[in-house]
Parts: structure tokens; sequence; C-alpha cells
């Protein structure tokens, strides 16, 4: 049976490059970065030289750059950790999105119950949220908005210059989640006016368990991890090193070119999706999407249905975000940008690594095609 992986917002393949540039530190190179030893001091070295390559990617410091275990602990101590100093400052305000990802509006809610107040800003049909609508809700004591760059279930690509030009104005820390937009988006930290940024590795063909957080320098934010003094005493623990220097390799061989594969190739699979019956493309289209993302919906059968369909047919999707998708909950995304509740229930989202080809593009709407017919003959609801 033919198999396609087409989960790749969830998580992607490692690289093999990434695999070789990481096996030395398990077995060769294995020492720990705070030793003194030659090999404690091996290990320091491809710490730092990994922090450089992810620094520059994205026009940053080397300092400012802090290794975390995932984007949702970078996520986490964002809230938290600016929330935590913003209290001492009477500042107890914080901006988002009704569209972020689990974590962050998970953590915003944990900081309501700790006495914050959080504004949670309405997006258009496209999932944009307004610029002027970040404007007007900034208040004397905001501390912080956070919003997604790239939208992990409908791909949207959110201005995050024109939003950190006010913040930026306003005297309020900017922070954006760009796990999913790393690397196929251009993120300048200066030129956009961005105080913090959170990163993962394994969206982007690296290894899972590595995060970073970019941390403008200046920014008051309360450590994460007390102990031993890692990181600059702001995230203590033994580092990753090898995860660490698999993110740095995938950050190496990242390529526009493979974007321009991604877009080319959902573009194409858009055109031939939008023939079937009753389907829906739910976000925006062109160059304000991310190049793999791709979210539809089907009137009048379960997304559900139509997931374990394609499973057994060798094909791999996701009902929305991985981190959520055992809820089985109707998407908050969808509902956000006005989907019709048994619309949104009847999505799917397909997204694209280097990867995958345009002959698996046929070969899934193929099968998505003679999925959605059958479904339908047997659906208890009307078109």
């Amino acid at each position: 049976m033919k198999k396609v992986y087409l989960d790749n917002a969830a998580t992607t393949k490692v690289d093999e490059k990434v695999m070789k540039a990481m096996l030395p530190y398990f077995s060769e190179k294995y020492g720990n970065a705070s030793s003194k030893h030659f090999f404690g001091q091996d290990a320091r070295m491809a710490l730092e030289e990994s922090r450089g390559v992810i620094a520059k990617s994205i026009h940053a410091k080397a300092e400012e750059i802090f290794f975390t275990g995932s984007g949702t602990e970078s996520n986490n101590w964002v809230i938290k950790g600016i929330g935590d100093k913003g209290a001492l400052s009477g500042k107890k305000h914080i901006i988002t999105t009704k569209i972020e990802h689990d974590c962050v509006l998970n953590s915003c809610k944990w900081m309501e119950k700790h006495g914050f107040e959080v504004t949670y800003l309405d997006v258009d049909e496209e999932g944009f949220v307004d610029p002027e609508d970040v404007r007007n809700a900034i208040k004397d004591d905001t501390i912080l908005v956070s919003v997604i760059h790239g939208n992990n279930e409908i791909g949207t690509i959110q201005n995050i210059g024109a939003i950190g030009k006010i913040c930026g104005e306003k005297g309020v820390y900017f922070h954006i989640d760009a796990c999913q937009s790393y690397t196929k988006v251009p993120i300048d930290v200066r030129k956009q006016n961005l105080d913090l940024v959170t990163l993962n590795a394994h969206k982007i063909n690296g290894p899972k368990g590595v995060g970073v957080l970019y941390v403008r320098r200046g920014t008051k934010i309360g450590v994460l991890i007390h102990g031993g003094n890692q990181e600059s005493g702001m995230r203590s623990g033994t580092e990753n090193i090898a995860g660490i220097v698999g993110f740095a390799k995938a950050v190496k061989i990242a390529s526009w070119k493979n974007v321009a594969k991604m877009t080319r190739i959902r573009d194409k699979f858009i055109e031939e999706v939008l023939k079937i019956p009753h389907s829906k493309l739910n976000g925006p289209t062109g160059d304000k999407r991310l190049c793999n993302n791709l979210n539809f919906s089907f009137r009048a059968i379960e997304g559900e249905s139509i997931g374990a369909y394609l499973d057994v047919n060798g094909i791999c999707s996701s009902n929305g975000s991985a981190c959520s998708s055992h809820k089985l909950e109707t998407s908050h995304v969808l509902l956000a940008i006005g989907v019709e509740p048994l619309d949104a229930n009847g999505s799917i989202r397909l997204s694209l690594d280097k990867n995958n080809s345009e002959g698996e593009v046929d070969y899934v709407v193929k099968v998505l095609g003679k999925t959605v017919s059958k479904l339908r003959k047997i659906s208890p609801f009307k078109l």
C-alpha cells in the first residue's frame, strides 16, 4: 500500500544530514557542556556554535538565544515569565488572539487565575488580526502582545511588521510563536521589532525535544528553571547537545528552494481538492498562507471519518492541531474565522514537507474524492 505522510505541521521526518550531525554527540562527544575537561569543552563549543547559527537565521545576537525543551515550553516561559516581571511593575494586561496555539491560550487562562486581564482579539474570515485592533487594545498596564506568526491550523501569516511597529511605539513587549513559520517565512527580529520569538526543531526536519526562545537584550523576563546556571541562569538543566546540534543543522540545510517547491505543490493540491463538490479551503491563499498548509471543510460529513478512511489508504492527515486532536473538540481556530460548526467538524488539515511529491498529490486527491463521495452516501446530514 502506498504511504503518504501529510501531517508535517505536527512533526517532520528528521533529515539524514541532521541525524548524521547528531550521532557523535551520543557516542563520541558525549560530555556535559558545563564540565571543564576537554569532553565538556567539545560539547560547549558545539552548543555555542549552534546558538550562533540560530541567532544568525533571525538576525539576532547569540546571547539572545536560549535553548528550551520545546516550543510549548518557550511559549509558557514568555507568558508566565513576562507576566511575572510585569506584575512587579503593576502591569497585568496581556493581549493575544483567538487563534493561538493551545499552549498560549492555556497559559493565558492560567494568568487570568492569577489576577491578570487577557484580551483575546478577533480575526477576520481568513484568520488575520487587524493591527489597529492591537493598537486599540493596548492600555497603560499592558505588558505583552503575543501573536502566532503562521497559524498551525489554517496557515495564516500575520503582518508582524505592522504589529511590531505598534508595540514598539507603545512600549509593549511583542512576542511571536514562529514554530510553524520558521525557515518558511523571513524573520528579522530587528526590522520587525520582535522582543521574543518561539522556535522549535521538529517542524523543520530536526529532532523533537528542542526549542528556542529569542529574548531581546534588555527584556525583563522571569527565570524559567532554577538550578545550575545553564543558559545564563535563565533555563537551568543539562543541555541536550545532540538535539541542539541537530536543530542548528536543520536550520543550515533549510532552503527557499524547498519553500518554492512546497508552495507549488500546495497550490496544485488546492486546485484539485476544490473540484470535489461542496468543498471549501479554510484560510487565505497565495503568499499570505504558509507554503505547506492546507485546511479543507467538506459539507455534511465528519472530518474524523475522512481521516480514518485516508489512514486506511496509507494517508496521514489531521483534524486540526496535533496537540489537541485527541480531544475531538470543534477547532477553536475555525470557529474564530466564522466557519459553521457543522463545516468545522467536517474539516481536515493536510501539511506538506520538502519530501512530498506531486505524484503523492494525485494519489491523495483520488482517494479523498472517493472517500468524500462514499461518506456522503451514508451521512445523516443533508447538503
